[in-house]
């Protein structure tokens, strides 16, 4: 198997998108054959109100990643500001492990930094407080106490607010905060971001201070949300590229 690995984000996967699923599904079949590990950064669902309410095709994802990882490939699951909700029951059905916001691999004789990418977006401060308060335990403990019924709709106001909030924002707040970037390369001395949640896949390159205080040019990698395309990151042999393919609505 080659030193090939992979890295997705942001699919927002539910009943509405049979496409994604559809892609999704077909990029696992074409690469569980010829990879490491799958790295998915947060968002793979819509949303998620609790591994006790399992939709038809929330079952079928986990059933597919369950294939995917018996074929040889670890498979690996950040929360994401979507679906910080998903446990250790989905995860094992999914064959996969959950990983921590801001994880650490090495490329090589490089680090690689993993996160979602919401940290980043200091300047939309009203969102800031509220994730301060869902990812809360005891929130946590409380929400998933409550009814079916009462979660739904707790989730699907919370949504509404968003969409009505998003729209009144400009693309600045809702974008990356460029110290706060900065800091995370200095504070971890990595050599490379990537991370998804703005919707903006690119490639920046940026100048920090490394530890003996010379001046070091970083990558930072955003992954695209799964919409007209489906993005993905591909580490092969040390090297870290971005990649994309059509969705198709048939």
């Amino acid at each position: 198997m080659p030193d090939r690995h992979l890295f997705i984000s942001d699919l927002h996967i539910d009943c509405s998108r049979p496409d994604i699923v559809t892609g999704f599904f077909q990029f696992l079949d074409e690469n569980k054959n010829n990879c490491n590990a799958l790295y998915i950064l947060g968002d793979l669902f819509e949303v998620w109100i609790g591994d006790d309410t399992v939709s038809d095709v929330e079952l079928k994802v986990s059933e597919k990643l369950c294939e995917f990882s018996k074929c040889g490939p670890s498979v690996y699951i950040m929360h994401g500001n979507r679906d910080f909700l998903i446990g250790n029951d989905y995860a094992k059905r999914c064959g996969a492990t959950i990983l921590e916001d801001h994880h650490i691999i090495s490329t090589g004789d490089e680090n690689l930094l993993l996160l979602h990418g919401d940290t980043l977006c200091t300047d939309d401060a009203e969102y800031q407080q509220f994730r301060t308060l869902v990812r809360n335990k005891s929130w946590q403990e409380e929400f998933l106490s409550k009814t079916v019924e009462e979660r739904r709709n707790f989730a699907q106001e919370a949504r509404d607010k968003s969409k009505s909030e998003t729209s009144l924002k400009s693309d600045s707040i809702m974008d990356v905060n460029q110290e706060e970037v900065l800091k995370l390369f200095q504070k971890y001395h990595v050599s490379k971001i990537l991370h998804g949640h703005t919707h903006r896949p690119a490639i920046h390159e940026l100048k920090v201070k490394s530890k003996k205080l010379s001046t070091q040019t970083v990558q930072r990698i955003v992954l695209g949300d799964w919409d007209e395309r489906g993005w993905w990151a591909e580490l092969y042999n040390n090297r870290l590229s971005l990649k994309s393919f059509a969705l198709s609505n048939d």
